[in-house]
C-alpha cells in the first residue's frame, strides 16, 4: 500500500540529548516543550510532529532544531523563539532567518570548549548563567 499523502506535513526535531543542548548551551528541553505546546495550541498536531532527537553533532551551536521536509536548521534556539518558529515557519511557511544555521560545509561541526566549557567560535550569543536564554552574554567572553 502506498500513501498518497505525507503522514505529517512537517517534522520538527529538537536536540534534547547529549552533553550540551539540553541544559548547558541553552534549554533544549524547554524548546521542545514550548514547541510541542504551541503546535497543540495551534491545533496542527495532526500535521506537525515535534520530537526529541539525539545529538546532531553540532555541539556548541545549540540548542538545535531541524525541520523536515524543509531541511531548515536553527541554532541557539530558546523557548522564547518557539512562538516565532511556529507562527512564521510551521504555520506560515516562512523560515526564521535570524535563527538559521548554515555552516560552510556538511557534516559534524562540534566546537572546542574553553576552560569554562563555553564553545570556542560560537556565532550565537552565549546563554547567561542559569537562564537558559541563548540571547544573553557573548561567546567565549
Amino acid at each position: 500500500m502506498t500513501l498518497s499523502v505525507a503522514v505529517y506535513e512537517r517534522h520538527v526535531f529538537v536536540c534534547t540529548s547529549g552533553e550540551w543542548c539540553p541544559v548547558v548551551d541553552g534549554d533544549g528541553l524547554g524548546v521542545h516543550a514550548r514547541l510541542k505546546a504551541l503546535v497543540k495550541q495551534a491545533a496542527v498536531s495532526d500535521r506537525v510532529r515535534v520530537n526529541h532527537a539525539g545529538c546532531f553533532s553540532q555541539c556548541g551551536n545549540g540548542p538545535m532544531v531541524v525541520i523536515y521536509p524543509d531541511s531548515i536548521w536553527y541554532a541557539a534556539v530558546t523557548p522564547d523563539d518557539a512562538e516565532e518558529i511556529v507562527t512564521r515557519h510551521l504555520l506560515g511557511g516562512d523560515p526564521v532567518d535570524r535563527l538559521r544555521y548554515e555552516p560552510p560545509t556538511s557534516g559534524a561541526h562540534k566546537l572546542a570548549r574553553d576552560a569554562q566549557n563555553r564553545p570556542i567560535g560560537r556565532v550565537a550569543p552565549w546563554p547567561a548563567a542559569g537562564t537558559g536564554d541563548g540571547r544573553q552574554g557573548t561567546a567565549g567572553g
